[in-house]
């Protein structure tokens, strides 16, 4: 309400009388197609679409190893992210983590939605290409540290909102900010189970 733009979160989706657009972004709630008809829906989607349609287009996003990823607006069907776009940016992940394309994703979104929101204009989305981004599980978060590139991705992808873990020195630790160098994964962040956050050189320094 600071820009005095009114904000919904109904438990379930209902529209007020004469909208002309509704805005939706990571919006997991079914919109049944009697609401679709009432209005232009139009979606907010952290992806390169028809690459990474789903729950967490991000995260898979780095997981995957992709030099990019991006944001597109499109119009809300009733199919899972596979409305026409009405605009699509993209960006280099590089060694970006989620909370820095989230971040990242937030301001190009805001931008091309004032480009758009009043006169779309729409392209199909192609089903070329298409590719599902499947919730994060538990099995997501687990490290293998026999696999740096794999892990450094991981930790990355759950940074700073979900957290990826392993076995270090008979303990259980989240990592929250790593690096690779000369090949090998370097924890730089870590949360011992039960404690806060810390240097993984105040870690080290604990055990002893």
């Amino acid at each position: 309400m600071q820009l005095g733009i009114p904000v919904h979160q109904p438990e379930q989706p209902e529209l007020p009388a004469d909208v002309e657009r509704v805005v939706v972004c990571a919006y997991g709630l079914y919109i049944p197609p009697r609401l679709l008809a009432l209005s232009l829906w139009l979606n907010v989607h952290p992806s390169l679409l028809p690459r990474w349609r789903g729950a967490a287009p991000v995260e898979r996003a780095i997981l995957a190893g992709d030099s990019e990823t991006g944001v597109t607006i499109h119009e809300t069907v009733e199919a899972l992210d596979a409305g026409p776009v009405a605009a699509q940016e993209s960006f280099p992940l590089g060694e970006l983590d989620a909370g820095g394309v989230f971040e990242r994703s937030a301001a190009i979104a805001a931008r091309l939605l004032a480009d758009v929101i009043e006169s779309p204009s729409f392209l199909p989305q192609p089903e070329v290409g298409a590719t599902y981004a499947e919730k994060i599980t538990p099995f997501d978060r687990e490290l293998n540290l026999d696999d740096p590139v794999d892990a450094w991705r991981r930790v990355r992808a759950l940074s700073p909102h979900i957290g990826a873990w392993t076995t270090m020195h008979g303990r259980r630790v989240t990592i929250w900010r790593a690096r690779l160098e000369d090949g090998q994964f370097v924890p730089e962040l870590v949360q011992p189970e039960g404690r806060g956050k810390m240097s993984y050189d105040e870690f080290v320094r604990g055990l002893r």
